[in-house]
């Protein structure tokens, strides 16, 4: 039986597939987070950079944080100026109050919440935000509903239904949150929906055999599902929380 922390760290053995196939955050959703906050940037749990691209896009020395060599590896060799560093949300490799803005893309639910609320709030300054999100599948198509079946016990956005509920469980420093939701379409392929799929944790971790076998599902699913041209529209929502520090 794997742990969390094992399907935390896991995301390196797959780092490629997830670059390619994990879908970006709405310019809505990025323009959202950093509204109204000034200072240094920082994504932490960054990955490969998905949501550091578009952060660094808009403004100018954004730090990057990961704690998987492969992943950072990814992310350093895509944005060569983005200061890429070592860290976790509970041990951060930033000074007391240097940080405008942090985020986190995808990651708050692997987190120790506790210490990583802490951890957070020493480097935000006052005034200064958390940044927390992520992108759901949209049930509002049934072939999503198939696609969850597909992955099987490989899926784990059942695990975080709540947090769509009744938002994410942050303590102090931190209190009441601000919520974004918007909907929009991924067009992809199907092997760009395959790798999605090889790129989730509990995916990574399978044996090999079990592991092929979800692959398979997933690629039979999307070639029944793509259009005449190939593409598949995968609707997602992200849902998207802010958390300020007055």
């Amino acid at each position: 039986m794997t742990t969390p922390d094992q399907h935390a760290l896991s995301f390196g053995a797959a780092a490629g597939a997830y670059d390619r196939a994990r879908p970006p955050y709405p310019d809505e959703v990025v323009d959202w987070l950093l509204e109204g906050v000034d200072g240094p940037v920082v994504d932490v749990g960054a990955g490969t950079g998905k949501l550091t691209a578009a952060l660094a896009a808009r403004r100018d020395g954004v730090i990057a944080v990961e704690p998987d060599d492969g992943m950072r590896a990814v992310l350093a060799a895509q944005l060569p100026s983005v200061d890429s560093r070592p860290g976790s949300a509970e041990d951060l490799p930033l000074d007391d109050g240097s940080a405008g803005l942090v985020t986190m893309a995808q990651a708050w639910h692997w987190v120790d919440v506790p210490r990583a609320s802490a951890e957070v709030g020493r480097v935000v300054r006052r005034p200064g935000r958390l940044g927390l999100v992520w992108n759901y599948r949209s049930d509002a198509d049934e072939w999503v509903t198939r696609l969850g079946e597909a992955l099987a016990g490989a899926d784990s956005a059942g695990q975080m239904d709540k947090i769509r509920a009744h938002g994410p469980t942050v303590v102090g420093p931190f209190d009441a949150y601000e919520r974004l939701v918007v909907a929009w379409d991924h067009v992809i392929d199907v092997e760009t929906l395959v790798a999605l799929a090889a790129s989730r944790s509990y995916v990574i971790v399978m044996p090999q055999h079990e592991r092929e076998q979800v692959l398979s599902g997933v690629r039979e699913l999307g070639e029944e599902r793509a259009d005449a041209d190939g593409s598949l529209r995968l609707p997602y929502e992200t849902y998207a929380f802010r958390f300020d520090l007055p």
